[in-house]
């Protein structure tokens, strides 16, 4: 198969011809049709994961079919199309007996713990836990941002910061994720402050919903509290950067609910957060990572009777070859707006 690879963290990735995955015994293997190209990537590619090893194949936002299953799987075969979520849980531990996959105890994640989707192939662990039929109406170029950012951020938004129509919903870093979460919020009835560097993503929320846009600096949470009379019901933190999590919880209103997206990888520093403030205002802080294959329905529903348009999502749509230098672009955090998505067979 033809997949992007890198063999040293933070060096060009490079398109070879590898070896075709085989299906674990309760595995698939899917021929992608999509994947997107996404901040966690480039956190893997950079040397930010501990969990992945070289030489490395990037990618976990996808959608393809089964080409190839194990002898254990037993609700899936060849033809099938699907998606997943990055989060490939066991479906027996602790967490996964409660419902919550998200946080499995053992759990595997294609472009980390293995080699993952920006490949023409691509093998996916525990298939009848994970696996999630795609309806036929939606393409595979719009599927491949719902394992990660728009389902991250639909869990984020409707679950974790449990939105409700009327409040206030702050967004910071309006990068895949965080649109997601600029559409969802603004779909639940809230009304959404957007920040972000780059004024092409401030002017896709703007265009998907949002009330206001702010250019991030020092004075983004004096500048919220102002717009929404007292601060954010709910903040998100979709950036994943000390600075921007410290923005969030300061732009919170009293007994507000700051949702921690973006990944804060403790080599890039610490956020320097409040306590005495979260104590005093009784601030809630949470954390919210990806999403349960089982919340698919659901989401897929949401998103069917609303007025949602996920084609806006996109902003570019590349091959494969062209994706490592997608990748090394996001070394700058004021890139284009909208999710890049490499399409191998749409």
């Amino acid at each position: 198969m033809r997949a992007v690879v890198y063999t040293e963290f933070g060096a060009p990735p490079q398109v070879r011809d590898l070896p075709d995955p085989a299906p674990a015994p309760d595995g698939v293997v899917v021929a992608v049709e999509a994947t997107g190209v996404c901040r966690s990537d480039w956190h893997a590619w950079r040397g930010h994961d501990s969990d992945v090893t070289l030489p490395h194949v990037p990618g976990h936002e996808l959608a393809g079919r089964v080409v190839a299953a194990g002898d254990r799987v037993r609700h899936w075969r060849p033809g099938d199309r699907v998606t997943v979520p990055f989060v490939c849980a066991c479906g027996s531990c602790e967490q996964c007996v409660s419902g919550n996959q998200q946080i499995c105890a053992h759990q595997t994640q294609p472009g980390f713990t293995h080699w993952g989707s920006f490949a023409e192939l691509v093998a996916l662990d525990h298939a009848d836990v994970n696996l999630v039929r795609l309806p036929g109406h939606l393409h595979g170029t719009t599927a491949a941002a719902l394992g990660c950012r728009f389902g991250t951020a639909f869990r984020a938004v409707l679950r974790q910061g449990q939105v409700r129509a009327g409040q206030w919903v702050a967004v910071h870093g309006c990068g895949g994720a965080g649109i997601s979460a600029v559409m969802l919020a603004v779909a639940a009835g809230a009304r959404v402050v957007a920040v972000d560097i780059a004024p092409e993503a401030l002017a896709l929320a703007t265009k998907l919903g949002a009330e206001a846009a702010l250019e991030a600096g020092a004075d983004t949470a004096t500048a919220i509290r102002e717009i929404t009379g007292g601060g954010a019901h709910v903040s998100l933190d979709c950036a994943g950067l000390p600075q921007t999590c410290a923005a969030s919880v300061a732009s919170l209103r009293p007994r507000g609910r700051h949702v921690q997206v973006g990944l804060l990888p403790p080599g890039l520093g610490v956020p320097p957060i409040p306590m005495h403030r979260v104590i005093a205002d009784e601030l809630v802080l949470l954390g919210s990572h990806g999403i349960q294959a089982h919340e698919y329905p659901e989401m897929l529903a949401l998103i069917d009777r609303s007025t949602m348009d996920l084609d806006a999502l996109v902003g570019r749509r590349i091959t494969l070859d062209e994706a490592p230098g997608a990748l090394m672009a996001m070394d700058d955090p004021a890139g284009g707006a909208g999710v890049t998505v490499v399409e191998l067979r749409v």
